[in-house]
C-alpha cells in the first residue's frame, strides 16, 4: 500500500469503475432536484432514486459518481469527536437491472487489493447472515477463508440488522461490507476486539447494497424482477486508510484547511482540548458552507437557508475563540477551494461569489452577536437584581435564534418556559433538546468568547 492523497482516490475510482462500462457522472448538486423528500443530499444514491425506482430511465444501466453530501443531524458532535463530518464526499458504483452481486463483491476486492495495494489478510468482509449466495462468492470466487468473513444477523427483539437495507415497504436487501484492520494501535486492547467492535481498529471502508427483494414493510419479501447494486464507500474514510493516519481531520486535504485555522490563530493543534474543538469544527463548517455556497444556497432562516446561516456562523463563533480577529472565512475557503477544485472545477469558476457570500454573513454575524452581549450583559444584570440564577426559556431562545449564541456551548434551555419557541424550530431542524443550567454554569460556557470581544464585561459582572 502507498501513500495516496484524497484527490488521486477519487479520480483513480472513477476510472476504475469507468473500465466496467460504467457512466462517469459528475456531482448531482447538493439540493435535491425535483425531490421534495429531502433537503440536501444525504448520500450518493439520493439523486438517483427515480433510476432505482423506475421513475426515470438511468443514461446507463451502469453508472459511477463521486457525490457531495451533507448530514447535520450529529452537528453537536463535530469538532467534539474526530469521526462527525457535516460535508463528504460519498464514491458510489451503481447497476439498475445489469450487473449483480458477483460483479460487485469481485470489483470491489479487486479495485482494493490490486489497483490499491491494500494487504489481502488485513481486509474482512461481512455479509448479511442468511445470505449464503454472497458467503459462497466471497469464499469460492474471490478466495476469502470463511473464518475471516463476519454474518451479521437480525436483532431478535427489534428485527433489525445492520446488514440488511430497508426503510419501510419498498425495494430493499442485504449488505456486503469490507473492513480494513488499521492494526492494534487504534484498537481498544479487548481480548475479543473484532469486526463490529466500537473502536476504531476495524473500519468499514466499502458497501455494497443487493437491492434484490420487494419488502411489505411487515417482515414479507419477495424477489424483485429487476436487481439493482448500490455501492458506497466515503472517500475521506478511504483516505484515513491509505493515509495511516488518525482521523478524517489528519488527511490531506482536511489537514491543509486545519493548518490555516492554526496559522490564522497562532494555536497549535493537539496542545488544547478546547482549542482541538473549535479547529476541527471550523475545518469540517468551512468545507460545508463553500459547497453550499457553490451550489447556490444562500443564508437565510429558513430550510437549507438555515443550514448554512448555522454553519456559517458556528465557524465564526469559534474562530473567534481561538482569537482570530477580524473576517477570516473568506480567506479561509480559498484553502477549501485548492484542495477541491481538481473534482470540482466550480468551485474555482465561482469563488468570487463564495467570498462575497461568506464575507457578507460573517459581517451580519458580527453585527449580531455585539448586540446579543450587550443584551446578555442587561439580562445579567437584571438577573443579579432580582436575585435569580436561571435565564428565562424565551430569553435563552432569543439569544440562540437570533443573535447566534449556541445553546449547547453558551447557554442552556429550561423545558417548561421555553417549549414553544423551541418546537418551532424543532420541526425544522431537529432541535429536539431537554437542557437546564444555573447562571453560574452558562457564565462558564460564554466566559471565552466574551473575553475575546467584550473583556470589560467579564469585570463588571464578576
Amino acid at each position: 500500500m502507498e501513500w495516496t492523497g484524497l484527490n488521486e482516490l477519487r479520480e483513480s475510482y472513477l476510472k476504475f469503475f469507468e473500465s466496467k462500462g460504467c457512466l462517469r457522472h459528475k456531482s448531482y448538486p447538493l439540493v435535491p432536484q425535483n425531490d421534495n423528500s429531502l433537503l440536501l443530499i444525504v448520500a450518493g444514491m439520493a439523486p438517483l432514486k427515480p433510476y432505482f425506482t423506475g421513475q426515470e430511465t438511468p443514461p446507463r444501466t451502469r453508472m459511477t459518481t463521486c457525490q457531495k453530501c451533507i448530514r447535520t443531524g450529529d452537528i453537536e458532535n463535530v469538532g467534539k469527536t474526530a469521526r462527525h463530518l457535516t460535508f463528504f464526499e460519498m464514491l458510489g458504483n451503481f447497476s439498475f437491472g445489469d450487473y449483480f452481486k458477483h460483479e460487485a463483491i469481485a470489483w470491489s476486492w479487486e479495485f482494493l487489493t490490486e489497483v490499491l495495494g491494500l494487504e489481502k489478510d488485513r481486509l474482512y468482509p461481512s455479509i448479511y447472515g442468511e445470505d449464503d449466495e454472497a458467503y459462497d462468492i466471497w469464499t469460492k470466487e474471490v478466495g476469502v477463508p470463511g473464518d475471516r468473513i463476519t454474518r451479521f444477523y437480525r436483532d431478535p427483539e427489534t428485527g433489525e440488522c445492520d446488514n440488511f437495507w430497508e426503510h419501510g415497504a419498498g425495494p430493499c436487501g442485504p449488505c456486503s461490507e469490507i473492513y480494513y484492520d488499521r492494526g492494534e494501535k487504534y484498537g481498544c486492547g479487548k481480548p475479543d476486539c473484532k469486526v463490529g467492535c466500537d473502536c476504531d481498529r476495524y473500519m468499514e471502508v466499502w458497501n455494497n447494497v443487493f437491492t434484490q427483494f420487494e419488502g411489505d414493510g411487515k417482515g414479507g419479501y419477495t424477489e424483485l424482477a429487476q436487481k439493482n447494486i448500490d455501492t458506497g464507500m466515503g472517500l475521506e474514510r478511504l483516505a484515513v486508510v491509505m493515509q495511516d493516519v488518525e482521523s478524517v481531520f489528519d488527511i490531506d486535504t482536511m489537514k491543509a484547511i486545519r493548518d490555516k485555522i492554526c496559522e490564522m490563530s497562532g494555536k497549535k493543534y493537539q496542545v488544547d482540548a478546547m482549542d482541538d474543538v473549535s479547529i476541527r469544527l471550523i475545518t469540517d463548517h468551512i468545507r460545508s458552507s463553500t459547497f453550499l455556497v457553490s451550489d447556490g444556497v444562500m443564508p437565510s432562516n429558513e430550510g437549507r437557508g438555515y443550514v448554512l446561516r448555522r454553519l456559517i456562523r458556528r465557524a465564526a463563533r469559534h474562530g473567534k475563540m481561538l482569537g482570530i480577529d477580524g473576517l477570516f472565512l473568506a480567506k479561509l475557503s480559498e484553502t477549501v477551494i485548492n484542495e477541491s477544485k481538481d473534482g470540482y472545477p466550480e468551485l474555482e469558476e465561482k469563488k468570487d461569489f463564495i467570498f462575497k457570500v461568506l464575507t457578507q454573513e460573517e459581517e451580519k454575524f458580527n453585527k449580531t452577536i455585539d448586540q446579543g452581549l450587550a443584551i446578555l450583559s442587561d439580562l445579567m444584570e437584571e438577573m443579579k437584581k432580582n436575585g435569580t440564577k436561571e435565564l428565562s426559556g424565551a430569553d435563552t431562545f432569543k439569544l440562540y435564534d437570533t443573535y447566534g449564541f449556541l445553546r449547547n456551548r453558551d447557554l442552556a434551555i429550561t423545558k417548561t418556559n421555553s417549549r414553544h419557541a423551541w418546537r418551532n424550530r424543532d420541526r425544522r431542524q431537529e432541535m429536539h433538546v431537554r437542557l437546564q443550567t444555573t447562571w453560574v454554569q452558562m457564565l462558564l460556557f460564554t466566559s471565552r468568547l466574551i473575553l475575546l470581544l467584550q473583556p470589560n464585561l467579564l469585570v463588571m459582572i464578576t
